[in-house]
């Protein structure tokens, strides 16, 4: 099991919203060569974390499987990234696409890049509850926990469905 976080709170390189970005990001994580489509979440309106005037975030999960490296699929994300638009200026800054690799099975590594699962994953819930729609069963690798207890012991981050939503790609 393969899981994706894809986020966006910025307009994309041609003019779309963060979440015509995060459905057009899908198609290109469906070609990614050796992985096979399981899931998608629908889509979450979110607040910056930390908290910011920024944009509202359009947050969701892709659920993938395959075999691949993870260092090797944290590159094709980030050329993805970079396809529609992403510049890294600073941590936590808006942008046009943000793609996390948040687990793959239950493998643990803390070096090298990618750090797994997601360092920070389990204090989000805008990772924790589109998490929850494609893999309820999913338990923390490090912590034990269960996505379900990991959502229900954060503090209220201002997640809602994202109500204007267009067709969900990849259903």
């Amino acid at each position: 099991m393969i899981l994706i976080a894809i986020g966006a709170n910025l307009p994309g390189r041609n003019g779309g919203t963060p979440v015509q970005t995060c459905i057009a990001a899908v198609g290109a994580i469906r070609a990614i060569p050796g992985l096979a489509f399981i899931a998608l979440s629908p889509w979450y309106r979110t607040k910056a974390i930390p908290v910011s005037s920024q944009p509202d975030y359009c947050n969701g999960m892709i659920r993938m499987h395959g075999a691949i490296d993870p260092a090797a699929l944290l590159r094709q994300l980030h050329e993805i990234e970079v396809q529609f638009g992403r510049e890294r200026q600073a941590p936590n800054a808006a942008r046009t696409l943000d793609l996390d690799i948040i687990a793959m099975d239950r493998l643990v590594r803390a070096a090298p890049d990618p750090v797994l699962p997601h360092p920070r994953a389990h204090e989000r819930a805008f990772v924790l509850r589109p998490l929850l729609d494609v893999a309820s069963s999913w338990r923390h690798p490090v912590l034990g926990h269960s996505v379900t207890t990991l959502l229900r012991e954060l503090p209220p981050q201002g997640i809602e469905p994202w109500h204007d939503e267009p067709e969900r790609a990849g259903k």
